[in-house]
């Protein structure tokens, strides 16, 4: 028998699913097949892992993962780990991506910048809440796949830049909020000045391939304030080579 928690969980995730449809998706079509993996994905990401935020679970229910992971693992698509997708970097486990988007607290009208854009999941579930996505890939084939996967899942919304996201985007600043998909060994100051005050930041600190922590900075009076969150394993931010 399902706890009143549990009932409310199952009827929202039925709701979002049921009036959020995709329609059929030009190479990789969103099928029963799919629909019914995101079913599974947002019902684990509401029952174990208690994200609760609705924008954040009617934006995973709606972004067709299977479009940005290679052909090979799109059976492996709506599976709660990441995957590989090439150039040594990965899509991010799909609760972890719920929750660093929960954590930042989007709404309609915040302006984000995400660094290390990767496949352009992150980007894709950011821009159903927003419209106002900004995000920087150093991998220049990475950049140019996120865009076709985007345009693939008809996201138009998201601006994608190839470079250093150290660096960040300055004449896109300030940010509502900024997300960090690669793990640094420390926080980016360029970042911190590009967040408005008021704004969050959630960031991966550690060393490479080592078990990270999961930052969660807050800026207020020009100052930052940082917080531990949860233990990761992010891949590490690549830099350019200096000159």
């Amino acid at each position: 028998m399902m706890t009143k928690r549990q009932t409310a969980i199952a009827v929202l995730t039925v709701a979002i699913l049921a009036t959020e449809a995709i329609p059929a998706l030009s190479g990789g079509r969103d099928t029963d097949r799919t629909r019914a993996g995101r079913d599974r994905m947002v019902t684990t990401l509401a029952e174990r892992y208690d994200i609760h935020d609705e924008a954040v679970l009617r934006a995973m229910a709606r972004v067709p993962r299977h479009l940005f992971v290679p052909a090979s693992q799109r059976r492996n698509a709506y599976e709660d780990r990441p995957l590989p997708i090439g150039y040594g970097q990965t899509i991010s486990q799909p609760f972890i991506v719920a929750y660093m988007t929960q954590v930042i607290g989007v709404t309609e009208d915040s302006r984000v910048l995400e660094i290390g854009t990767g496949s352009g999941y992150q980007a894709a579930v950011l821009a159903e809440i927003t419209d106002k996505v900004y995000t920087i890939e150093i991998v220049p084939e990475l950049a140019m796949s996120a865009e076709e996967h985007l345009r693939l899942a008809e996201v138009d919304t998201v601006r994608v830049r190839h470079g250093d996201g150290y660096y960040g985007w300055p004449d896109a600043a300030p940010f509502d909020a900024i997300i960090v998909t690669a793990a640094a060994p420390h926080i980016p100051p360029p970042l911190i000045e590009q967040l408005k005050d008021g704004g969050k930041m959630v960031i991966p600190v550690g060393s490479p391939y080592l078990t990270q922590q999961l930052v969660l900075v807050e800026k207020e009076k020009g100052r930052p304030r940082t917080r531990n969150l949860i233990p990761v394993r992010f891949v590490p931010l690549t830099r350019q080579a200096e000159p």
